[in-house]
Protein backbone atom coordinates (compact mmCIF):
# COMPACT_ATOMS: atom_id res chain seq x y z
CA UNK A 1 0.00 0.00 0.00
CA UNK A 2 1.58 3.19 -1.29
CA UNK A 3 2.61 5.64 1.92
CA UNK A 4 1.01 8.78 2.53
CA UNK A 5 2.63 11.95 0.48
CA UNK A 6 3.78 14.56 2.77
CA UNK A 7 5.23 18.07 2.62
CA UNK A 8 9.01 16.49 1.88
CA UNK A 9 7.68 14.72 -1.10
CA UNK A 10 6.62 17.57 -2.28
CA UNK A 11 9.54 20.05 -2.31
CA UNK A 12 11.82 17.35 -3.83
CA UNK A 13 9.94 17.03 -6.56
CA UNK A 14 8.98 21.24 -6.86
CA UNK A 15 12.94 21.69 -6.09
CA UNK A 16 12.52 24.00 -3.11
CA UNK A 17 12.51 23.71 1.08
CA UNK A 18 10.13 22.28 2.66
CA UNK A 19 9.21 25.49 4.44
CA UNK A 20 8.46 26.66 0.99
CA UNK A 21 5.78 24.27 0.76
CA UNK A 22 4.37 24.85 3.93
CA UNK A 23 4.64 28.92 3.25
CA UNK A 24 2.56 27.89 -0.31
CA UNK A 25 -0.79 26.21 1.79
CA UNK A 26 -0.63 28.99 4.59
CA UNK A 27 -2.85 31.75 3.81
CA UNK A 28 -1.32 35.05 4.01
CA UNK A 29 1.99 34.19 4.02
CA UNK A 30 4.90 35.37 1.24
CA UNK A 31 5.87 32.89 -1.46
CA UNK A 32 7.07 34.19 -5.10
CA UNK A 33 4.32 33.19 -7.82
CA UNK A 34 6.67 30.66 -9.88
CA UNK A 35 7.41 28.78 -6.49
CA UNK A 36 3.75 28.55 -5.96
CA UNK A 37 3.01 27.51 -9.35
CA UNK A 38 6.18 25.07 -8.84
CA UNK A 39 4.90 23.49 -5.31
CA UNK A 40 0.90 23.54 -6.52
CA UNK A 41 2.15 21.20 -9.76
CA UNK A 42 4.04 18.99 -7.91
CA UNK A 43 1.32 18.58 -5.05
CA UNK A 44 -1.12 17.63 -7.81
CA UNK A 45 1.22 15.14 -9.56
CA UNK A 46 1.52 13.61 -6.83
CA UNK A 47 -1.78 13.61 -4.98
CA UNK A 48 -0.58 15.89 -2.02
CA UNK A 49 -3.33 17.21 0.90
CA UNK A 50 -2.18 19.52 3.39
CA UNK A 51 -2.39 17.92 6.86
CA UNK A 52 -3.87 20.80 8.92
CA UNK A 53 -3.76 18.68 12.17
CA UNK A 54 0.23 18.82 11.81
CA UNK A 55 -0.15 22.75 10.66
CA UNK A 56 -1.64 22.80 14.11
CA UNK A 57 1.29 21.90 15.77
CA UNK A 58 3.80 23.99 14.38
CA UNK A 59 1.93 27.09 13.63
CA UNK A 60 0.22 26.57 17.27
CA UNK A 61 -2.94 27.91 15.73
CA UNK A 62 -6.00 25.71 15.01
CA UNK A 63 -7.49 27.57 11.62
CA UNK A 64 -10.67 27.88 13.55
CA UNK A 65 -12.86 30.18 14.71
CA UNK A 66 -15.75 29.29 16.73
CA UNK A 67 -19.47 31.46 16.44
CA UNK A 68 -21.83 31.83 19.21
CA UNK A 69 -25.65 32.26 18.25
CA UNK A 70 -28.41 31.75 19.81
CA UNK A 71 -30.89 31.48 16.63
CA UNK A 72 -31.33 30.36 13.18
CA UNK A 73 -35.01 30.61 12.80
CA UNK A 74 -34.16 34.47 12.44
CA UNK A 75 -33.31 35.07 8.43
CA UNK A 76 -31.22 37.92 9.78
CA UNK A 77 -29.22 35.44 11.58
CA UNK A 78 -28.60 32.90 8.53
CA UNK A 79 -27.58 35.98 6.23
CA UNK A 80 -25.29 36.87 9.26
CA UNK A 81 -23.63 33.67 9.08
CA UNK A 82 -23.34 32.87 6.09
CA UNK A 83 -21.21 35.86 5.22
CA UNK A 84 -19.43 35.62 8.09
CA UNK A 85 -18.35 32.33 7.33
CA UNK A 86 -16.82 33.38 3.75
CA UNK A 87 -15.72 36.29 5.06
CA UNK A 88 -13.23 34.01 7.54
CA UNK A 89 -12.61 31.43 4.48
CA UNK A 90 -11.25 34.68 3.04
CA UNK A 91 -8.79 35.35 5.58
CA UNK A 92 -7.74 31.65 6.08
CA UNK A 93 -10.59 30.51 9.05
CA UNK A 94 -13.13 27.68 9.09
CA UNK A 95 -16.02 28.28 11.56
CA UNK A 96 -16.86 26.11 14.11
CA UNK A 97 -20.91 26.53 15.21
CA UNK A 98 -22.21 26.87 18.43
CA UNK A 99 -25.67 27.64 19.82
CA UNK A 100 -26.51 29.38 23.42
CA UNK A 101 -30.00 28.83 24.44
CA UNK A 102 -31.39 31.74 26.70
CA UNK A 103 -31.40 29.29 29.59
CA UNK A 104 -27.42 28.79 29.21
CA UNK A 105 -25.16 29.96 31.78
CA UNK A 106 -21.83 31.13 30.16
CA UNK A 107 -19.44 28.91 31.92
CA UNK A 108 -20.23 25.46 30.54
CA UNK A 109 -20.08 27.28 27.20
CA UNK A 110 -16.51 28.36 28.09
CA UNK A 111 -15.84 24.34 28.59
CA UNK A 112 -17.42 23.71 25.25
CA UNK A 113 -15.30 25.91 23.21
CA UNK A 114 -12.19 26.10 24.92
CA UNK A 115 -10.68 22.02 23.83
CA UNK A 116 -11.27 23.22 20.18
CA UNK A 117 -8.49 25.53 20.99
CA UNK A 118 -9.97 27.71 18.35
CA UNK A 119 -7.56 30.64 17.63
CA UNK A 120 -10.60 33.41 17.77
CA UNK A 121 -13.93 33.86 19.11
CA UNK A 122 -17.39 35.42 17.56
CA UNK A 123 -19.70 36.36 19.87
CA UNK A 124 -23.59 37.02 18.14
CA UNK A 125 -26.04 35.71 20.46
CA UNK A 126 -28.27 38.81 22.45
CA UNK A 127 -29.43 36.03 24.84
CA UNK A 128 -25.88 35.79 26.31
CA UNK A 129 -24.74 37.78 29.13
CA UNK A 130 -20.92 39.68 28.98
CA UNK A 131 -19.64 37.09 30.98
CA UNK A 132 -18.70 34.62 27.75
CA UNK A 133 -16.95 37.47 26.68
CA UNK A 134 -14.88 38.08 29.75
CA UNK A 135 -14.44 34.36 30.53
CA UNK A 136 -13.08 33.84 27.00
CA UNK A 137 -10.91 36.82 26.97
CA UNK A 138 -9.58 35.69 30.08
CA UNK A 139 -8.32 32.60 28.35
CA UNK A 140 -6.71 34.69 26.28
CA UNK A 141 -8.78 34.21 22.97
CA UNK A 142 -9.35 37.18 20.94
CA UNK A 143 -13.26 37.91 20.94
CA UNK A 144 -15.68 40.26 18.92
CA UNK A 145 -19.17 40.81 19.68
CA UNK A 146 -21.28 41.16 16.10
CA UNK A 147 -24.77 42.34 16.60
CA UNK A 148 -24.61 43.18 20.50
CA UNK A 149 -21.99 45.22 22.59
CA UNK A 150 -20.93 45.22 25.86
CA UNK A 151 -19.74 47.77 28.11
CA UNK A 152 -16.09 46.11 29.24
CA UNK A 153 -13.59 47.93 27.90
CA UNK A 154 -11.51 44.37 26.79
CA UNK A 155 -13.79 43.46 24.50
CA UNK A 156 -14.53 44.93 20.83
CA UNK A 157 -17.88 44.76 19.27
CA UNK A 158 -19.58 45.74 16.16
CA UNK A 159 -23.26 46.82 15.71
CA UNK A 160 -25.98 48.88 13.73
CA UNK A 161 -26.78 52.26 14.39
CA UNK A 162 -29.28 50.97 17.21
CA UNK A 163 -30.03 54.00 19.09
CA UNK A 164 -30.11 56.07 15.75
CA UNK A 165 -32.27 53.23 14.39
CA UNK A 166 -34.64 53.61 17.06
CA UNK A 167 -35.39 57.26 16.74
CA UNK A 168 -35.38 57.43 12.78
CA UNK A 169 -38.10 54.76 13.07
CA UNK A 170 -40.04 56.94 15.47
CA UNK A 171 -39.39 60.02 13.29
CA UNK A 172 -41.25 58.15 10.29
CA UNK A 173 -44.16 56.96 11.67
CA UNK A 174 -44.71 60.42 13.59
CA UNK A 175 -43.97 62.05 9.89
CA UNK A 176 -46.54 59.69 8.22
CA UNK A 177 -49.39 60.91 10.64
CA UNK A 178 -49.31 58.35 13.26
CA UNK A 179 -49.83 59.30 16.79
CA UNK A 180 -50.72 56.13 18.48
CA UNK A 181 -47.78 54.23 18.65
CA UNK A 182 -46.89 50.69 20.22
CA UNK A 183 -43.68 49.03 20.42
CA UNK A 184 -42.66 45.13 19.93
CA UNK A 185 -39.66 44.54 22.39
CA UNK A 186 -36.90 42.16 21.60
CA UNK A 187 -35.40 40.50 24.55
CA UNK A 188 -34.95 41.36 28.10
CA UNK A 189 -31.58 42.93 28.76
CA UNK A 190 -30.03 42.40 25.12
CA UNK A 191 -28.09 45.86 24.42
CA UNK A 192 -29.83 45.67 20.85
CA UNK A 193 -33.67 45.93 22.57
CA UNK A 194 -32.37 48.37 25.43
CA UNK A 195 -30.84 50.88 22.30
CA UNK A 196 -33.65 50.26 19.96
CA UNK A 197 -36.05 51.50 22.67
CA UNK A 198 -34.41 54.35 24.07
CA UNK A 199 -33.76 55.45 20.58
CA UNK A 200 -38.25 54.75 19.73
CA UNK A 201 -38.67 56.31 23.17
CA UNK A 202 -36.92 59.46 23.35
CA UNK A 203 -38.11 61.01 19.73
CA UNK A 204 -41.95 60.01 21.41
CA UNK A 205 -41.19 62.19 24.29
CA UNK A 206 -39.50 64.93 22.55
CA UNK A 207 -42.73 65.43 20.52
CA UNK A 208 -44.66 64.93 23.34
CA UNK A 209 -46.41 61.87 22.07
CA UNK A 210 -45.81 60.23 25.78
CA UNK A 211 -44.78 56.48 26.19
CA UNK A 212 -45.71 54.26 23.79
CA UNK A 213 -47.76 50.82 24.54
CA UNK A 214 -45.06 48.14 24.84
CA UNK A 215 -45.38 44.53 24.89
CA UNK A 216 -42.20 41.63 24.71
CA UNK A 217 -41.81 40.00 22.03
CA UNK A 218 -38.39 38.37 23.02
CA UNK A 219 -37.40 38.29 19.55
CA UNK A 220 -39.15 35.34 18.16
CA UNK A 221 -42.29 34.48 16.04
CA UNK A 222 -44.49 32.95 18.13
CA UNK A 223 -43.92 35.60 21.22
CA UNK A 224 -44.46 38.57 18.60
CA UNK A 225 -47.71 36.81 17.34
CA UNK A 226 -49.08 36.97 21.35
CA UNK A 227 -47.74 40.71 21.16
CA UNK A 228 -49.60 41.46 18.58
CA UNK A 229 -52.58 39.87 19.81
CA UNK A 230 -52.41 41.83 22.87
CA UNK A 231 -52.34 44.99 21.25
CA UNK A 232 -54.91 44.69 18.81
CA UNK A 233 -57.57 43.46 21.07
CA UNK A 234 -57.33 46.42 22.88
CA UNK A 235 -59.88 49.04 23.62
CA UNK A 236 -57.51 51.18 21.62
CA UNK A 237 -55.57 49.56 19.13
CA UNK A 238 -52.33 51.28 17.98
CA UNK A 239 -52.36 52.93 14.08
CA UNK A 240 -48.86 51.79 13.91
CA UNK A 241 -46.38 49.39 15.47
CA UNK A 242 -42.47 49.55 15.59
CA UNK A 243 -40.75 46.07 15.88
CA UNK A 244 -37.25 45.45 17.44
CA UNK A 245 -36.36 43.06 14.50
CA UNK A 246 -38.34 41.74 10.84
CA UNK A 247 -38.98 38.41 12.26
CA UNK A 248 -41.15 40.03 14.71
CA UNK A 249 -42.58 42.56 12.49
CA UNK A 250 -43.03 39.66 10.06
CA UNK A 251 -45.58 37.81 13.18
CA UNK A 252 -47.21 41.00 13.57
CA UNK A 253 -48.06 41.43 10.03
CA UNK A 254 -49.39 37.61 9.43
CA UNK A 255 -51.43 38.30 12.93
CA UNK A 256 -53.08 41.41 12.34
CA UNK A 257 -54.41 39.86 8.70
CA UNK A 258 -55.09 36.66 9.12
CA UNK A 259 -56.63 37.02 12.63
CA UNK A 260 -58.07 40.49 12.60
CA UNK A 261 -58.94 41.35 9.01
CA UNK A 262 -56.63 44.29 9.21
CA UNK A 263 -54.98 46.20 5.30
CA UNK A 264 -51.50 46.60 6.16
CA UNK A 265 -50.54 49.56 5.97
CA UNK A 266 -53.97 50.85 5.41
CA UNK A 267 -55.38 49.80 8.93
CA UNK A 268 -51.79 49.64 10.98
CA UNK A 269 -48.42 50.10 9.71
CA UNK A 270 -45.74 47.79 10.63
CA UNK A 271 -42.58 48.97 10.91
CA UNK A 272 -38.92 46.69 11.65
CA UNK A 273 -35.63 45.95 11.92
CA UNK A 274 -32.58 44.28 10.39
CA UNK A 275 -33.63 44.70 6.62
CA UNK A 276 -33.56 40.81 6.85
CA UNK A 277 -33.96 38.73 3.55
CA UNK A 278 -38.03 38.25 4.49
CA UNK A 279 -38.13 41.89 4.12
CA UNK A 280 -37.88 42.07 0.64
CA UNK A 281 -40.23 39.06 -0.12
CA UNK A 282 -42.88 40.19 -2.06
CA UNK A 283 -45.85 39.43 0.24
CA UNK A 284 -43.99 40.90 2.74
CA UNK A 285 -42.18 44.33 1.49
CA UNK A 286 -41.51 45.43 4.79
CA UNK A 287 -40.19 48.76 5.86
CA UNK A 288 -37.15 48.54 7.82
CA UNK A 289 -34.67 50.15 9.40
CA UNK A 290 -31.72 48.67 7.90
CA UNK A 291 -28.57 46.85 9.56
CA UNK A 292 -25.86 46.47 6.77
CA UNK A 293 -24.54 43.00 7.07
CA UNK A 294 -21.72 43.05 4.82
CA UNK A 295 -20.26 46.25 6.45
CA UNK A 296 -20.93 44.80 10.36
CA UNK A 297 -19.00 41.84 9.02
CA UNK A 298 -16.08 43.30 7.43
CA UNK A 299 -15.71 44.77 10.61
CA UNK A 300 -15.58 41.92 13.02
CA UNK A 301 -13.66 40.17 11.11
CA UNK A 302 -10.75 42.73 10.86
CA UNK A 303 -11.22 43.18 14.47
CA UNK A 304 -10.59 39.38 15.48
CA UNK A 305 -7.78 38.57 12.99
CA UNK A 306 -6.16 42.00 13.75
CA UNK A 307 -6.04 40.98 17.49
CA UNK A 308 -5.25 36.99 16.52
CA UNK A 309 -2.30 38.36 14.41
CA UNK A 310 -1.41 40.53 17.35
CA UNK A 311 -1.34 43.95 15.97
CA UNK A 312 -2.44 46.93 18.00
CA UNK A 313 -6.41 47.28 18.56
CA UNK A 314 -8.66 49.75 19.70
CA UNK A 315 -11.42 47.64 22.25
CA UNK A 316 -14.97 49.87 21.26
CA UNK A 317 -17.78 49.89 19.89
CA UNK A 318 -17.63 49.83 16.01
CA UNK A 319 -21.19 51.47 15.04
CA UNK A 320 -22.03 50.71 11.30
CA UNK A 321 -24.80 53.16 10.58
CA UNK A 322 -28.11 51.93 7.72
CA UNK A 323 -30.92 53.86 6.29
CA UNK A 324 -34.55 53.54 6.76
CA UNK A 325 -35.70 51.37 3.74
CA UNK A 326 -39.28 52.42 2.53
CA UNK A 327 -41.41 49.36 1.23
CA UNK A 328 -45.08 48.82 1.72
CA UNK A 329 -45.84 47.71 5.19
CA UNK A 330 -46.07 51.62 6.37
CA UNK A 331 -47.83 54.78 5.70
CA UNK A 332 -45.77 56.57 3.21
CA UNK A 333 -44.76 60.47 4.76
CA UNK A 334 -45.21 62.99 2.33
CA UNK A 335 -41.55 63.96 2.32
CA UNK A 336 -38.27 62.48 2.76
CA UNK A 337 -38.32 59.24 0.49
CA UNK A 338 -35.76 59.37 -2.49
CA UNK A 339 -34.46 56.88 -4.86
CA UNK A 340 -31.06 54.91 -3.53
CA UNK A 341 -30.35 52.94 -6.15
CA UNK A 342 -33.16 49.51 -6.60
CA UNK A 343 -34.82 50.60 -3.34
CA UNK A 344 -36.07 54.28 -1.77
CA UNK A 345 -35.11 55.06 1.81
CA UNK A 346 -36.77 58.15 4.35
CA UNK A 347 -34.31 60.94 5.23
CA UNK A 348 -35.72 63.01 7.72
CA UNK A 349 -35.40 66.92 7.16
CA UNK A 350 -32.36 68.66 9.39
Amino acid sequence: MPGVVTALDVARRAGVSRSAVSRCFTAGASIAPDTRTRILAAAEALGYRPNALARSLITRRSGLIAVVLGQLDNPFYADLLARLAAALQTEGYRLLLFFASPQDAPDPLVGQILPYQVDGIVLAATSLTSGLADACAGAGIPVVLINRTTDRPTVASVTGANFEGGRLAARFLIAAGHRRLAYVAGATGASTNRDRALGFMEVLRETGLGPPVQVDGHYTHAAASSAARTLLASAEPPEAVFCANDHMAVAVIDTARTEFGLRIPDDLSVVGFDDAPQARWGAYALTTVEQPVVAMVAAAVTLLVSQIEGRPVAMHQEVVGGALVVRATARRPASGIIRNGDREIWRPAP
